[in-house]
């Protein structure tokens, strides 16, 4: 198990300690959870630096990367909906998408030993859904320090940022909807090679 590849396996294992803290009660709680988000995000692009510049890139962390990534992103977004930030139906495109292309590479690669590789509209979208999910923690940090009686939090701004996060998911579901299609789309010759064969 080299470096990169145990660093794919280290950001699973946070995505389950940042739900933990996530649900813990009080702002210090938060500030923890958002300190486990950022690193566990850290280690996506430490462990793909790693293994580009010390020739280090397996299969395994083909495969795994991405996995270890929608784990962290749906973690998050599921959360976010027990915590009544976010609506269900929202997540549930996210995760549909990235359920569906995630099966779709994981049977190629069983079936070919060949991994199809992400693309950059992919990775676009898995920016977009850091992005969105960090202004969310911001918030429910912010949140959490008002709760306690801080006075800069009042129900005007509460309101104000739940329709940025509104906003900022849609924006987050358009890309993942428009990547998963692209994805399909580039990857079409490879998906039905067998019909074809």
């Amino acid at each position: 198990m080299n470096i990169p590849n145990s660093l794919t396996l280290a950001r699973i294992i946070l995505a389950f300690i940042f739900m933990a803290l996530l649900f813990m009660k009080g702002a210090a709680f938060k500030v923890a959870a958002l300190s486990t988000f950022v690193i566990a995000a850290a280690t996506d692009y430490l462990d793909g630096y790693i293994a580009k510049k010390f020739n280090m890139a397996t299969d395994f962390g083909r495969l795994m990367d991405p996995v270890a990534d929608k784990v962290l992103t749906l973690a998050a977004f599921m959360a976010f909906v027990e915590l009544e930030i976010i609506p269900a139906w929202m997540v549930l495109i996210v995760i549909v998408r990235e359920m569906a292309i995630t099966g779709l590479r994981i049977a190629n690669a069983l079936k070919r030993s060949e991994i199809l590789p992400a693309e950059n509209q992919g990775k676009h979208k898995t920016v977009s859904q850091v992005f969105t999910i960090f202004f969310i923690l911001i918030f429910l940090v912010l949140k959490a320090f008002g709760d306690s009686g801080a006075e800069f939090w009042t129900p005007g701004l509460e309101r104000n940022l739940r329709l940025v996060i509104i906003a900022l998911m849609s924006v987050t579901v358009a890309f993942t909807v428009s990547s998963g299609v692209n994805y399909v789309a580039n990857n079409k010759k490879y998906l039905l090679r067998d019909k074809r064969g």
